[in-house]
């Protein structure tokens, strides 16, 4: 570094150095690191960087770089790592590699003479799964993204092995090109910008021929790198890596460059490169690695697995296949976030083969197996899945799959061979473990921003208002249809005859505003007063009051709003045609299989029932005036032959009427069944347990659709007119 000392002089005298140690070295066993190569290879990267600092006119290769370009120094330092001669040359090309297009200001990658030797190390990296090298690969590799991410252009360049020319660099990149070009012409004398270094480099051609008759032959062409994907390729290789910090930089760097691709960069990645079928194999074989049973409260412990922290948590309790399952659902999250992050042509493809490979080759064989542990594992992974899924494009290829195309209006007598109407039937499966694992699936889908999922459903089956009893006007208010008299489940005195005390008692709601609408207050009541006061034991407990039912029913009902504004409901329902004749209504499978369930409340296990309550209030948050009127308005004129939710709700009331008859010290068993399920007292086997249980939520449950319906007034529109609960509730 002396100013005396010349700079190309030395770099020569270095390389020199370096190629006379393969000549007259007999010791094939020392390791490179006892050898003076390593620091040799440090004195050349420190001339170019000094020697390119000192470059008066930018953007102009020095005499050191010429040279390095021209005597294909990367091409021989390529072959000796591939050789791994000495031992653990392969560590030091790759670490000179990385030092040089990360010092190096000069724009390299656009020179054959260093494109090519990048290439071949790519291949080398990504041929050995585990090597000991990974970190300097993926060190390599960061550099290399690290300059696509500076030029977006240079991606279809590495990629396709092509020169790509902007507009703005076709002078200086078609200079560089063509002097590149013209130290290849004979391969077996080379030129230097340099003419009075002659002697110097003739020396040297010779030691490069002597180097070259103790290398083994190279097996590939010079443009054997063309067209392959080998960045590509050796990512993928090291985002499998064993050591956690390597395959998250392996993961950051594939990200980074499927998200700043060019249009024509994209379109070779997914039509020319292995790239969206290899991230969707290795989620398929990540899965084909579970265990063939998994407990869903397992899958469930881990459902918050990130691809940037994979690991399971410590402190959850270990089970046989929770490394593999957080591996799984690490990946999935991956390929989740590449989906959000890439260029939509990427972003489409990689979803259709997340699709193809995992949903419907993979997953839906599962789904539709006699093993009734195969379908419950995969209906739990399925539902984590959908738990983590954020990209749209997936979310548009995952309701394809589970929904099939858009529905019409389902038929009683229609039974279609489709996936969505098998997991409807496994709503009401023998096996309660796989009716309860399937309706949270189904919770989880509802829950997803996309309409098909509510319109398919429920809402296909609404459109026409044919639940509605056609022949006479619809009623200007609710009392032109409402005779309480006649009700035995409901008396004039409001809520305090309900057992709720003034306090517990709900916001005053404003009368009927629009005609044909019932008021908020009148439904309020009826689901609060449904339940028999002696079937009632929340009032002898603190703390299962109406009251936090509406705090939490605000904030989901906000939430579910806000998903579902746009896609621009409607404020009322559909005015109804008296003149058209009445046609047979069918609430649909889904619904059907809810409404069957809800009718057992009171014979089923209580773990199924408070599922099935919880897909039902689902359901109900949603601010369509016809789900609104068909689930939560007690006083519609329903048709000949329909069932509404609380028609549902009054004719298990009607058989719990006569049931309670049946079962000596009812109030009290009741009572300590209640305390029981909130952990107030030590559980204990007790005679009509599961009906007890059922009237428990049975009780729980009425509160809940009177609390969605006070926070959804007005019943037709989507806006709520309450004031924010205090603070720290919601």
């Amino acid at each position: 570094r002396e100013p005396s000392i010349d700079l190309l002089q030395a770099f020569v005298e270095h390389w020199k150095g370096i190629t006379h140690y393969y000549i007259e070295s007999t010791d094939e066993n020392t390791p490179v690191k006892k050898t003076d190569i390593p620091w040799r290879l440090r004195q050349m990267l420190d001339i170019l960087v000094y020697e390119e600092r000192q470059q008066v006119a930018a953007g102009e290769a020095g005499p050191c770089l010429e040279y390095l370009l021209q005597h294909r120094i990367l091409e021989t330092l390529c072959t000796l790592g591939k050789a791994e001669y000495p031992p653990g040359m392969r560590q030091q090309v790759f670490q000179f590699f990385s030092k040089v297009l990360a010092q190096v200001q000069h724009p390299l990658l656009h020179y054959l003479s260093v494109h090519r030797p990048v290439q071949k190390l790519l291949r080398l990296g990504g041929s050995v799964p585990g090597s000991l090298t990974e970190k300097e690969e993926v060190q390599f590799t960061s550099v290399l993204c690290s300059k696509i991410q500076q030029d977006p252009e240079l991606l279809t360049y590495i990629l396709e092995g092509k020169k790509i020319i902007s507009r703005k660099k076709a002078p200086r990149e078609s200079a560089a090109l063509s002097k590149d070009s013209a130290c290849h012409t004979d391969k077996d004398h080379f030129h230097s910008s340099a003419p009075d270094k002659g002697s110097q480099l003739d020396g040297e051609h010779c030691g490069a021929q002597a180097l070259n008759s103790h290398l083994p032959a190279e097996t590939e062409g010079p443009d054997s790198g063309t067209g392959e994907s080998t960045l590509i390729t050796s990512l993928l290789g090291l985002c499998k890596s064993k050591k956690s910090r390597v395959a998250l930089k392996a993961q950051e760097n594939l990200l980074l460059l499927v998200s700043v691709a060019s249009p024509a960069a994209a379109t070779y990645l997914v039509q020319s490169s292995p790239c969206c079928v290899a991230i969707a194999e290795h989620l398929c074989q990540l899965y084909r690695s579970l265990p063939a049973f998994l407990d869903p409260a397992d899958i469930a412990a881990l459902e918050g697995i990130s691809w940037r922290l994979p690991s399971a948590p410590s402190d959850e309790a270990s089970f046989p296949g929770k490394e593999a399952l957080a591996a799984f659902l690490g990946w999935f999250d991956y390929c989740d976030h590449l989906i959000t992050e890439a260029h939509t042509v990427v972003a489409d493809t990689l979803a259709k083969a997340v699709a193809d490979k995992l949903f419907v080759e993979t997953l839906q064989p599962q789904l539709l197996h006699v093993s009734e542990q195969s379908i419950l594992t995969s209906t739990a992974l399925l539902t984590a899945m959908l738990r983590q899924l954020r990209s749209p494009a997936l979310l548009q290829e995952a309701v394809a799959f589970l929904l099939g195309p858009d529905q019409q209006p389902a038929a009683l007598e229609d039974n279609p061979r489709t996936l969505c109407s098998h997991l409807i039937r496994h709503c009401d499966h023998l096996s309660d473990e796989i009716s309860i694992a399937t309706l949270r699936l189904f919770e989880e889908l509802l829950q997803k921003p996309h309409e098909q999922v509510i319109r398919d459903l429920v809402l296909c089956n609404l459109n026409g208002r044919l639940y509605v009893a056609r022949g006479s006007p619809e009623p200007e208010s609710y009392e032109d249809t409402l005779d309480l008299e006649e009700d035995p489940y409901f008396t004039d005195d409001g809520f305090l005859d309900c057992g709720f005390s003034p306090s517990a008692r709900p916001r005053a709601a404003p009368p009927t505003s629009a005609p044909g609408k019932t008021a908020v207050t009148e439904i309020v009541n009826s689901f609060l007063c449904l339940v028999p006061e002696e079937a009632k034991t929340s009032a002898f407990l603190e703390e299962t009051g109406y009251d936090t039912y509406v705090h939490d029913a605000y904030g989901l009902f906000q939430e579910c709003s806000s998903r579902v504004a746009p896609w621009g409901w409607p404020l009322g329902p559909v005015p109804l045609d008296l003149h058209e004749p009445e046609r047979p209504f069918f609430e649909g499978p889904f619904l059907q299989v809810l409404f069957d369930r809800m009718a057992r409340i009171l014979d089923q296990p209580y773990s199924l029932n408070l599922q099935v309550t919880s897909v039902l209030s689902r359901l109900a948050l949603f601010p369509h005036p016809h789900i609104h009127e068909y689930l939560l308005d007690p006083y519609i004129n329903l048709a000949p032959g329909c069932r509404s939710l609380f028609s549902v709700l009054v004719r298990v009331i009607g058989d719990l009427m006569q049931r309670i008859q049946r079962v000596p010290q009812f109030p009290g068993k009741l009572l300590l069944v209640r305390k029981q399920l909130m952990g107030q007292v030590p559980g204990e086997q007790l005679d009509h347990q599961i009906l007890l249980q059922g009237v428990v939520v049975l009780e729980e449950f009425c509160k809940e659709l009177a609390a969605i319906a006070f926070v959804k007034f007005p019943p037709h529109g989507p806006q709520l007119n309450l004031s924010p609960p205090p603070e720290g509730q919601v």
